[in-house]
């Protein structure tokens, strides 16, 4: 959440960050919620217009859907954050000139545990 400035206003969050508020809230719960209910949940600092402008962008995005079972409103997400960071990370080496460079970059910063779960996933003995 954001803070207040020293004169008692909102800092201003970084771009994408109210989208990842939202989103963050939408995976943490297994139903559709609606705006009303995410203001809620992310604190009730935001004014409703606020996150339903959000909704609607990540909708427009494709990274939401709107509930289909009735429920006038609801929201949930497309993808889960394992999807959602996947893709960004597929995202990121299609956009760089060197893939592999970028790889091997990617591969000496993990820990220990993610090396071996990677190794695991790749069928590799980890020895």
């Amino acid at each position: 959440m954001a803070g207040t400035t020293p004169r008692g206003r909102g800092e201003r969050r970084s771009p994408g960050e109210l989208e990842s508020e939202v989103l963050a809230t939408l995976w943490a719960t297994d139903r559709a919620l609606t705006p009303a209910e995410i203001q809620t949940d992310l604190g009730g600092d935001l004014a409703y217009n606020t996150v339903h402008t959000i909704l609607r962008r990540l909708h427009d995005k494709g990274l939401v859907l709107r509930d289909a079972d009735g429920r006038r409103g609801a929201y949930r997400p497309l993808k889960n954050a394992a999807q959602m960071t996947a893709e960004a990370m597929h995202q990121a080496l299609d956009r760089g000139p060197d893939p592999i460079a970028a790889l091997q970059q990617f591969v000496t910063g993990l820990s220990p545990a993610e090396e071996a779960a990677l190794r695991a996933l790749l069928g590799e003995s980890g020895a």
